[in-house]
């Protein structure tokens, strides 16, 4: 698999050679990665903004100091931020029932220590994969959202009856305009929404 562009992999363990060899390992693979030996570290960093704008997923310990790595992920879930941001646990064996049920409430998986480099790198890339279609995901809906809010409130009524599989006519009738004044704003809802055909329409806003 291609390294994803602008990619960042977040490592927040408390163990420093754990980070290191973490970093080193993405390094060698051309992934970007910034550390943190706390949770409540990357808490900070990442409550800044509270929004991930490029591809990222975050590699959390199960067991830190005052904060675990359950008690981050539950924070990023509160923050909005799956599956934006993918988390991978890592776990030692007697965590392997914690880290599993954390998956269930939406984790993207678990490696457990020792964990192969291999493994968990495609584990990684997988996530950062994820994590680029969610963003996609995002930004259109963002961008149907803005158009929507571009439409006349007449523009939304013809809308919804067009979608609705009325022809020009029954329109006109229900909201007591011509058919003409129908069609002039049947076109500009299409123009306005980026569709050729009402079917196509309705098929778009299924999507919000």
């Amino acid at each position: 698999m291609e390294p994803i562009q602008n990619a960042t992999v977040y490592i927040v363990d408390d163990d420093a050679s754990v980070r290191e060899a973490l970093a080193w390992l993405l390094r060698s693979r051309r992934l970007m990665s910034e550390t943190f030996d706390s949770a409540e570290a990357f808490d900070n960093r990442i409550s800044e903004q509270l929004r991930i704008s490029s591809p990222s997923c975050a590699l959390l310990d199960v067991r830190m100091g005052d904060m675990s790595g359950l008690a981050m992920f539950e924070k990023l879930i509160g923050y909005g931020l799956l599956p934006t941001l993918p988390v991978i646990f890592l776990t030692g064996h007697a965590d392997v029932p914690t880290a599993v049920d954390a998956v269930k409430r939406g984790a993207f998986d678990f490696c457990e220590k020792p964990f192969s480099d291999n493994a968990l790198v495609d584990r990684i890339e997988q996530a950062l994969a994820q994590s680029a279609t969610a963003l996609a995901q995002r930004s259109e809906h963002t961008s149907l959202q803005a158009r929507l809010d571009g439409l006349t409130e007449r523009e939304r009524d013809v809308m919804k009856l067009v979608v609705e599989g009325l022809p020009n006519k029954l329109v006109a009738d229900q909201l007591d305009i011509s058919v003409r004044t129908v069609e002039v704003h049947r076109a500009r809802v299409f123009d306005k929404m980026r569709v050729k055909s009402a079917v196509e329409l309705a098929n778009l806003l299924r999507n919000l």
